[in-house]
């Protein structure tokens, strides 16, 4: 039967991402890097994740909700293609779809108790903004979920890993326990496929720090580390 359907909120992330600049652009390329998930009241029931914790990995149905627009294009450009051409809206992950919705494995670390929030999820790898709406959780599961794929276009366009520098003192203001994430993060490359200007500094907000930095010859330099300038 033809929608409309209509779908509630179950939960949203909370993560290191305060804007869309410098999320990974898919689940599990930083592993280290971790979020929260905490739900909507309605579904702080722990009974609703009984026997969840016996799986390493599961399953987030998010919302692109910095993407929404309306209307919608058969045809979009890929990042890794560098922006320049452009394939079918069913062919990629771009988040300008019909319905603006995505998938992401990440692995969980944990189902915890929080006096404030109840049932939470820890989880590690998640390519979600912070505040970002979740509409589903299922469990992964190797034997249907782990297959020999092949990537299509993917697979001609390998995945840039930059080496990264964070100097003194800007390697002393990120607490140890974020420097291992930031780092993979950094190495993912979040420039704009694009733009390879070796001058100029771009920047993000992690986890309430400000960081600037520059790329050029595969190194990734960070030059400034700051707390966020709250508007």
């Amino acid at each position: 039967m033809d929608g409309p359907y209509s779908m509630e909120v179950v939960a949203h992330i909370r993560s290191p991402f305060s804007t869309k600049f410098g999320v990974p652009r898919q689940s599990g390329l930083a592993p280290s890097l971790e979020s929260l998930v905490v739900f909507e009241p309605p579904y702080r029931n722990p009974d609703a994740l009984r026997g969840l914790e016996e799986f390493s990995h599961i399953w987030l149905i998010w919302v692109f909700s910095q993407a929404a627009r309306a209307g919608w294009s058969p045809t979009v450009r890929p990042p890794r293609l560098g922006g320049n051409a452009r394939l079918g809206v069913f062919a990629t992950r771009s988040p300008f779809r019909p319905n603006p919705i995505a998938l992401s494995a990440v692995k969980l670390e944990g189902v915890e108790r929080r006096p404030d929030l109840g049932p939470v999820l820890r989880v590690s790898g998640a390519d979600l903004m912070d505040g970002t709406p979740i509409l589903d959780i299922k469990p992964y599961l190797p034997y249907a979920d782990a297959l020999e794929a092949t990537g299509g276009f993917t697979d001609a366009c390998p995945r840039p890993t930059l080496a990264v520098d964070i100097p003194s003192p800007w390697r002393e203001v990120v607490p140890p326990p974020l420097l291992a994430p930031l780092t993979e993060v950094l190495a993912q490359d979040p420039r704009p496929s694009y733009q390879h200007d070796p001058q100029r500094v771009y920047g993000f907000v992690f986890a309430g720090l400000e960081v600037g930095f520059r790329v050029e010859d595969g190194v990734l330099t960070v030059c400034r580390v700051e707390p966020e300038q709250t508007k």
